[in-house]
């Protein structure tokens, strides 16, 4: 099985501006997305960007980068450019790895491919259970239900599953969704071609049009470590942290 990893990289970012180019201890935070999907079983490592500060950036520590379109409204669009500037094969797995994931283990990475290969559904994602109640009501985190197949059911900012009775919440059965997604060449083209639904409209989430489309969506919790997407200072904050240089005083 073969597969790319395409790495949609907007430099604009009303949270964090800038944020792919912040320092992580030596290293711009996009270099680290890089990296460790360099590590993968991946065929090739693209980085899209729509930025040249992005691009100069990247092929300093050696990326292989593709310009885009500044028009773009979702990273699958950015990519589906990519698809056609590199004529990339119909058949070819495409793993959208989000430039804001600097701490995404390499085979999380390959565990969506996989997925992807052996389920025969359209798209791959993967989840992670929810660490608290908190987490479960805050809307910034996507929850997702599944089915025993793996099939997903809906993805939503609403904490679901909702529990009627209160004394009845287990978190065993609450799991956040991991932006990363898996598919092949053609449905990335063929899904530009859907119609935003309502339900994408409300809720932001563009997976949505593609279950309202009737297409599936395979779900799995992830293998490996997933860390922290950076969204907003708070979240670098806590990259820094966790990858700190260890002290070796004494």
């Amino acid at each position: 099985m073969n597969f790319s990893v395409i790495i949609p990289a907007r430099y604009a970012s009303n949270r964090l501006p800038a944020k792919l180019l912040k320092d992580i201890y030596g290293k711009p935070l996009i270099q680290l997305t890089y990296e460790n999907a360099l590590k993968s079983a991946a065929a090739q490592v693209i980085i899209a960007t729509d930025d040249k500060r992005i691009k100069q950036v990247a092929e300093g520590f050696g990326a292989k980068v593709c310009m885009t379109s500044s028009a773009h409204t979702s990273g699958t669009s950015r990519i589906a450019e990519v698809l056609n500037e590199l004529d990339i094969a119909d058949d070819e797995i495409i793993v959208n790895v989000q430039g804001d994931e600097p701490m995404l283990d390499p085979l999380v990475i390959n565990q969506v491919a996989d997925n992807l290969h052996k389920s025969q559904m359209q798209m791959a994602t993967l989840c992670e259970l929810v660490a608290d109640k908190e987490q479960y009501l805050d809307p910034n985190c996507v929850k997702v239900v599944f089915n025993k197949l793996g099939k997903a059911l809906y993805f939503s900012r609403a904490p679901i599953p909702f529990f009627r009775d209160e004394q009845a919440f287990d978190l065993a059965l609450c799991y956040k969704h991991i932006g990363i997604y898996a598919y092949r060449s053609k449905f990335i083209k063929h899904y530009l071609t859907m119609d935003s639904c309502r339900l994408e409209q409300v809720e932001k989430l563009e997976q949505l049009t593609v279950l309202n489309e009737g297409f599936d969506i395979h779900v799995q919790s992830a293998c490996g470590n997933t860390g922290f997407g950076v969204d907003t200072q708070a979240d670098l904050d806590k990259v820094l942290a966790a990858l700190a240089p260890s002290s070796n005083k004494g």
